[in-house]
């Protein structure tokens, strides 16, 4: 019988001249955009990473797919589906044990890079199962607690290492829920890079600049 995949859509490209098996960059796209969002910049991250970027599960209408859905009503504005980001955050939990086993990269050394949607994904992912994840870029996102894993709080973080950042203008996510990811992590002794830069719901080019020397760095 074939074996059950979990593994969702993605772009991939190989890192070149590995030496062993090579560090991995999983990309996680924002709400509404695909696998092709955030690989469009995979070429300009350092070749030394295998880069995988994942389609989000959830279909939208006309186009687009997402983690989870966002609803607008009258009564309580704004909100998430936590379910649906529970749900999405255990596929790609499972995601990364097939990615290891599929592309043969460095369970050791995996990196999440998420844009909004995909960075809240991320944090989630990261404070839940620490033990497969090295890094977390996480881009114009924050820390919903309503997603964590239970009892997240006892986990061994040692290893964790933390780069996020925001525009100072963001109007679609507040920067002052940003802001909150840095005390938040360090509380949990985990290693985290904070930089705000003046743009809105997205990524500046000395932003860019600034993720790709952190990631140079480990």
């Amino acid at each position: 019988m074939e074996k059950q995949t979990l593994l969702l859509e993605h772009n991939y490209r190989p890192a070149k001249n590995p030496a062993g098996n090579p560090p991995v960059i999983i990309m996680l796209h924002g709400f509404g955009s695909d696998e092709n969002d955030l690989f469009s910049f995979a070429s300009e991250l350092p070749e030394k990473y295998s880069i995988i970027s994942l389609k989000a599960p959830i279909r939208l209408e006309p186009y687009g797919n997402a983690w989870y859905n966002i609803y607008f009503d009258n009564s309580q504005g704004k909100f998430s589906d936590d379910e649906q980001a529970i749900a999405s955050r255990e596929i790609v939990s499972k995601c990364i044990d097939e990615i290891v086993d599929k592309y043969k990269v460095d369970s050791k050394n995996v990196t999440l890079l998420g844009f909004s949607q995909g960075t809240i994904l991320s944090f989630a992912i990261a404070l839940s199962y620490p033990e497969k994840v090295k890094n977390v870029v996480g881009l114009s996102g924050y820390i919903n607690e309503a997603i964590l894993k239970e009892g997240y709080e006892k986990n061994d973080f040692t290893n964790l290492k933390i780069y996020t950042s925001h525009g100072n203008v963001d109007q679609v996510i507040p920067v002052e829920w940003a802001r909150k990811t840095e005390p938040f992590l360090k509380k949990l002794n985990i290693d985290c890079t904070y930089s705000e830069f003046p743009v809105g719901h997205g990524v500046a080019p000395q932003n860019f600049y600034g993720l790709k020397a952190w990631l140079e760095k480990y």
